[in-house]
C-alpha cells in the first residue's frame, strides 16, 4: 500500500499516457467492410461502389462498376448519388483513410448504409480481386 501512495503521481501519469496511446484505436472511424463482405454486397445488387480517389488514381484501376467522385468534391456532388440513399454504399480509396472520411460525409447526408472498404484498393489488389482500367 505504501508503494501506491508514495508513487501516486507516477502511477497517474502512466495511466493517463496509456489511455492517450489507446484513444486513436478506440475511436470509431466509420463502419468498415472487409473485401469478402464488400464482394457479397456487390453480388446482391443495389450496391453503389463510390471511389473517392482523384481521377488519375481511378484511371489506374478501380473496382468493377465503381463511380468516381473525389473526396474534395463529394459534398458538392451528393445529388449525383442521392438515389442510392436507401442502398448500400461502399466507399473506396487507396488505403481506406479517405473512404472513412467519405462515410462520415455520407452519414451526415442521410446515407444509412455507408461503409468504407477496409484496406482500400491496395488490399483489394493484394488479394487478387478484379479491377477495371
Amino acid at each position: 500500500m505504501n508503494f501506491i501512495t508514495d508513487n501516486l503521481l507516477l502511477i497517474s501519469i502512466a495511466v493517463v499516457s496509456g489511455i492517450a496511446l489507446m484513444l486513436p484505436s478506440l475511436q470509431r472511424r466509420g463502419a468498415r467492410v472487409s473485401q469478402l463482405q464488400a464482394t457479397q454486397y456487390m453480388n446482391q445488387g443495389k450496391t453503389l461502389v463510390l471511389d473517392v480517389r482523384n481521377p488519375d488514381e481511378f484511371a489506374s484501376g478501380h473496382l468493377p462498376g465503381a463511380k468516381n467522385i473525389p473526396i474534395d468534391e463529394l459534398t458538392n456532388r451528393l445529388g449525383e448519388i442521392e438515389k442510392s440513399k436507401s442502398h448500400v454504399v461502399i466507399t473506396v480509396c487507396q488505403s481506406g483513410v479517405r473512404s472513412g472520411t467519405a462515410v462520415s460525409i455520407l452519414n451526415k447526408a442521410g446515407f444509412e448504409q455507408a461503409f468504407s472498404l477496409d484496406g482500400g484498393v491496395a488490399e483489394w489488389k493484394a488479394q487478387s480481386l478484379p479491377t477495371v482500367k
